[in-house]
């Protein structure tokens, strides 16, 4: 659960906190993804994106000037397709999410330069020190994760959002038990291929933590998260 709302939050400034990009592109997205992922991992998915956007603004990053809105949209919001029930699942989760995300964007008329741009920010958003230093869009849907999971992650960028900001996100979004659900995702798609797991990445240590001691060490840091789940 959140925090209790403290103060109170302009209703313009409410509604622009939760507002979506709404072009053609950012509405496919939706349509593609929302199906295919459980409410509570779309909702992740979509508060990643709205966090991330909050990090923009206080790094002084304009939309259409520092980075581009729908390739920012699109990376957040696919950023976990990769433990979608109607994908392989023959590789890691990362790189699978970042394969059907690039594929996505070039079939929707993006350059491959996006799309590769796209590709690298999901690949690498579990890569703490690397995807900070890649690209902005690396590092925005890296802090954007990073807001989402509370602190395990960091908390670099977490006065972004205020108590009461963060009531009006999860009331549009709610979080549904996130850490636990994404958990089995990822083990889950793990679970299915060696190559998908390798050990020291987050899916390898997530399935060896699992099997080995029924929990992982994300999910026991997440009992002080922000959040609480």
């Amino acid at each position: 659960m959140t925090e209790p709302i403290s103060g109170q939050v302009d209703p313009e400034v409410a509604t622009g906190l939760i507002a979506l990009p709404g072009t053609p592109l950012t509405d496919a997205v939706v349509r593609l993804v929302e199906p295919a992922l459980s409410p509570s991992l779309f909702n992740h998915s979509v508060r990643t994106y709205l966090f991330a956007r909050l990090v923009a603004a206080r790094l002084d990053l304009g939309a259409g000037q520092d980075y581009d809105e729908e390739l920012l949209f699109t990376a957040c919001v696919m950023h976990d397709m990769g433990v979608a029930a109607d994908g392989p699942h023959t590789q890691r989760f990362e790189v699978e999410g970042a394969d059907r995300a690039a594929a996505f964007l070039v079939e929707h008329g993006r350059s491959a330069a996006d799309a590769d741009e796209v590709w690298q920010a999901i690949a690498l958003h579990t890569s703490a020190g690397i995807a900070e230093r890649r690209s902005t869009l690396c590092r925005l849907v890296r802090e954007g994760v990073a807001l989402d999971f509370g602190g395990p992650m960091g908390t670099t960028y977490a006065d972004v959002l205020s108590d009461a900001q963060a009531g009006i996100v999860h009331a549009a979004y709610p979080r549904w038990d996130m850490i636990r659900t994404l958990t089995d995702a990822i083990v889950a798609q793990a679970a299915k291929n060696p190559q998908n797991a390798p050990r020291y990445s987050v899916p390898g240590e997530f399935l060896h933590e699992r099997q080995t001691y029924g929990r992982t060490r994300m999910e026991h840091a997440f009992r002080s998260s922000r959040w609480g789940n």
